[in-house]
């Protein structure tokens, strides 16, 4: 069903604000480029009216801090079924993208700047070019959707296509515009999708294994979690969606960046919460000397999140197995689908002396 905004005024009376128009879609497009976070807190913008070289230009291109790529289509005066095509056509290029031809895009959009320095400063971490443009999701930016386009971006989203529709709305609101939005799809979902094996390269069926890197520094500690038996995520709805992937009985294959892989074990049960996690019949927070997000504990988006998790094998960071040509990824969880990842799951249930499933 086709959706509509309606916004009122707070007080005993209130007073429904009236819908305007934006005097363009190319205003829209150079507001997000003002102001990114109209689309996402977690993306950093890095193109703009980008040449594919199939006869068009892509609208925007982003990155997400696991180095995946965001297509941004404005439906403009197009069709929706029009938009849909053209963005699925720009996908079909953008998967082909190496990382002198991601660099290349964005040294068009920020003439002189580095994007291994600003994604450093932009989200804290190293950009990895060996994952670079793994996977990737569409975003559809419109003010309304038939309803037969919006079937059709469920259907391809159910069937593993990460694709979403950014749905815009303007009111005028005492002699200025306000812009609201909405997502047809959970963001998080669509990102689950991404993370889940949309990627380039060759593949292969998942082996039913989960990676998890666990982000080991000031916020979070590793002693902490095989102690207490745990794995979290947090400081952003990016980083915390992809725990939604895990159910009990699941085994994960935990990595700490830049140290190796750690620990497998058997998942206990879903996503809590920080300030609901208990440890031993305590809070978490009474427990753990880490931060883990305490700050935004409140906050659904950026607050730390927690798995229980059954060790079968941990083993401190300084014990680590990193090897030249073992999986790595920036997710918090996903559900590799490259011959790399089988590979890797075989020599660490070898060198940790556990049985594969």
């Amino acid at each position: 069903m086709p959706i509509s905004h309606a916004v009122w005024t707070v007080s005993k009376s209130p007073r429904e604000i009236a819908q305007g128009t934006l005097p363009s879609e190319q205003m829209l497009e150079d507001m997000i480029v003002a102001q990114p976070r109209i689309l996402s807190s977690e993306w950093m913008l890095i193109g703009r009216q980008v040449d594919t070289g199939y006869g068009g230009r892509l609208d925007l291109l982003a990155i997400a801090p696991d180095g995946g790529l965001i297509l941004v289509e404005l439906k403009r005066d197009r069709t929706p079924r029009e938009v849909v095509a053209q963005a699925l056509d720009y996908a079909s290029w953008v998967e082909a993208l190496d990382g002198d031809d991601v660099a290349k895009i964005y040294g068009r959009f920020r003439p002189g700047a580095s994007l291994a320095n600003d994604f450093q400063a932009t989200f804290g971490q190293a950009l990895d070019e060996d994952t670079l443009n793994e996977n990737h999701q569409v975003v559809i930016v419109a003010a309304s959707l038939d309803a037969s386009s919006e079937r059709i971006v469920n259907y391809l989203n159910d069937r593993g296509v990460a694709i979403n529709v950014l749905f815009f709305q303007v009111f005028d609101h005492e002699g200025q515009q306000l812009l609201s939005r909405a997502w047809l799809i959970d963001p998080g979902d669509v990102q689950v999708q991404a993370s889940g094996g949309s990627g380039r390269g060759e593949q292969e069926p998942w082996n039913g294994e989960f990676y998890v890197s666990f982000g080991n520094d000031k916020t979070r500690r590793w002693d902490e979690a095989m102690k207490y038996g745990f794995i979290s995520g947090g400081g952003g709805a990016w980083y915390s969606n992809s725990l939604r992937m895990l159910s009990e009985g699941d085994r994960v294959w935990v990595k700490v960046p830049g140290k190796g892989f750690v620990g497998v074990g058997r998942v206990k049960g879903p996503r809590v919460m920080a300030r609901d996690f208990e440890i031993d019949g305590k809070p978490a927070f009474e427990v753990l000397q880490a931060g883990y997000m305490r700050d935004a504990a409140d906050d659904p988006e950026k607050a730390e999140y927690f798995v229980p998790v059954d060790w079968i094998k941990a083993v401190p960071e300084s014990q680590g197995i990193q090897e030249v040509g073992m999986f790595g990824n920036q997710n918090t969880v996903c559900k590799p689908v490259t011959p790399k990842w089988r590979s890797t799951v075989k020599e660490l249930s070898a060198r940790f002396g556990i049985a594969g499933d």
